[in-house]
């Protein structure tokens, strides 16, 4: 992304994140913050009853806008809305999460942009589309995605006197930016190939939707609604597949869906090979009709040993399976840490600290990041690059047009 610009006026981690990935890949993000205010999630003090972080190195603003660089406009302003257009003139890629009342209202809905620069590619992140009823509503991850796109009651299980919550913040707002950073990605190839601009629109329940895509294209076939997630303990068809609870109250999660392929080598590892040559397991469809049997088998044997021990167990296993891992056990997994998946960026204070890296690689190479903005610290550095001059400058502060 060398060379590309690209214009980001959002806040909070959804769009921003698809900025941020950007910026992983090479583009040159400016970030517009409120003048006075900035980003409204730089006033968040905790999230998910943790803190947030502040001062030189706060993850919930890292995350979103690593590698950017921050300008503060009161769009509100004429003399700011100008300094605007002028970065629209050399931007390739105008981002935004604006709900369209406020894109109307501060001049920055497409054709306001598109009057400006004709070959922008512009690109909206909302809740719900740009199309429907609820089109001009504000939605978040937690809502949006999670709770309307079907997560929520999709990984509730029957037996559970509750609704699951998202399993991090920023959830589905990490997913979606990692969605719109595509869109944009084949928009600009688009506009390479064929010279024309692309309007992007992603939206929340639109990932959210995607995300459950099997679940919603069984329903439609079914015609109805499709039964409710079943217990871990209960409604088992395959002994290979499942929650398993060890002896120091961690989990192994298997998932080897060819049961008579991997049968005899589990037994063997868990030191139970009678039960291969036991009737009630000994084909695959005894073993499939048995299933909530040998499941009780195996969560009595998985029980009495330490995850430790599993571990060591099944450290070869041809079949597949996994501890479930924490935050921080995912910050440490050697294959996390051997792909470069956890990246190191320098603070503001020359503090060396770690975040996530996009996911995606070019040529097998990690992402190399930078940190994210001080609010408004390139304000200086952009509107010289604008061409103006100190008094200009000086000007658009005293009006608070400028931070």
């Amino acid at each position: 992304m060398d060379g590309v610009r690209i214009l980001e006026v959002a806040q909070f981690t959804f769009v921003p994140a698809a900025g941020a990935v950007l910026a992983d890949w090479g583009a040159d993000v400016i970030k517009v913050e409120h003048a006075e205010t900035g980003d409204a999630q730089r006033g968040l003090s905790r999230l998910m009853g943790m803190p947030v972080g502040s001062g030189a190195f706060a993850p919930l603003m890292e995350h979103p806008n690593r590698g950017k660089r921050s300008i503060g406009l009161a769009l509100e302003r004429p003399e700011a809305l100008e300094v605007l257009y002028e970065l629209v003139r050399s931007s390739d890629v105008f981002l935004t999460n604006f709900l369209p009342g406020a894109r109307r209202r501060l001049g920055i809905e497409l054709e306001d942009i598109r009057k400006i620069n004709p070959n922008i590619i512009y690109v909206r992140g909302s809740g719900f589309g740009a199309a429907g009823p609820d089109s001009d509503k504000g939605g978040y991850d937690s809502t949006a995605f999670w709770a309307r796109g079907g997560s929520a009651t999709g990984t509730t299980p029957s037996d559970y006197d509750g609704l699951c919550g998202m399993p991090a913040g920023a959830y589905g707002d990490s997913l979606g930016g990692m969605t719109i950073a595509g869109g944009i990605a084949g928009a600009l190839f688009a506009r390479e190939r064929t010279g024309e601009s692309a309007v992007v629109d992603v939206s929340l329940l639109g990932v959210g939707a995607w995300a459950n895509a099997l679940s919603v294209g069984f329903a439609m076939l079914a015609g109805g609604p499709l039964p409710k997630p079943a217990s871990s303990k209960t409604g088992r068809t395959n002994p290979l597949v499942g929650n398993y609870r060890t002896a120091d109250d961690r989990w192994l999660v298997l998932a080897m869906l060819q049961p008579g392929r991997y049968w005899p080598e589990f037994c063997a590892r868990i030191g139970r090979e009678e039960l291969v040559t036991d009737e009630r397991f000994a084909t695959v469809e005894a073993l499939m009709g048995n299933a909530a049997e040998a499941a009780k088998i195996v969560q009595e044997v998985i029980a009495a040993r330490t995850l430790a021990d599993w571990t060591s167990r099944f450290a070869d296993m041809e079949g597949q399976w996994a501890i479930a891992q924490d935050a921080w056990e995912v910050s440490q997994d050697p294959a996390v840490r051997a792909n470069g998946l956890i990246a190191e960026v320098t603070d503001v204070d020359g503090a060396t600290r770690q975040l996530v890296a996009s996911p995606v690689q070019f040529d097998q190479e990690p992402a190399r990041i930078q940190r994210a903005p001080q609010f408004a610290e390139h304000t200086d550095e952009i509107l010289r690059e604008l061409g103006k001059s100190d008094d200009e400058m000086l000007t658009l502060k005293i009006a608070g047009s400028v931070t």
